[in-house]
């Protein structure tokens, strides 16, 4: 899935090189129309979009596409872009890599629904509401 000029294009490449590949195009004048959304994309690729949207609709946006069950998301924007460090982390992206291109230079965030949510020794039900108390004292 695509979103902006420079997604398209590379969506475009890819698809031109990878016969299984499907490619599905969002437009960002009518994202209320593309949801729901007819398959889930295993990769949605977003550029050139959320400088041009109010922070409300950009977080509508990924956070859509994240509750579809997008597999990854790739988003780039500008530095000087309304879109802060802090924004994306919250909505469970990671800072990939900065690219300084010949007029601006421009950040790559990413979200991966595999590593989105690590697994932590201690969420696990053995540790739930002190198991050993269990039967021995009134809650």
């Amino acid at each position: 899935m695509v979103c902006g000029r420079l997604a398209s294009e590379i969506g475009y490449q890819w698809c031109s090189h990878h016969a299984d590949s499907e490619l599905i195009t969002l437009d960002a004048e009518k994202l209320n129309g593309a949801f729901p959304l007819s398959k889930t994309p295993d990769l949605a690729l977003i550029t050139d979009t959320l400088e041009r949207l109010s922070h409300q609709q950009g977080e509508e946006l990924l956070g859509q596409l994240r509750n579809y069950g997008t597999h990854r998301m790739a988003v780039v924007v500008p530095d000087d872009s309304e879109w802060t460090f802090s924004d994306f982390i919250a909505l469970g992206f990671r800072r990939q890599s900065e690219v300084q291109t010949a007029t601006v230079p421009l950040t790559l965030f990413t979200y991966n629904i595999d590593t989105y949510n690590h697994k932590r020794a201690w969420n696990n039900p053995d540790n739930w509401a002190n198991p050993e108390m269990w039967d021995k004292a009134r809650w």
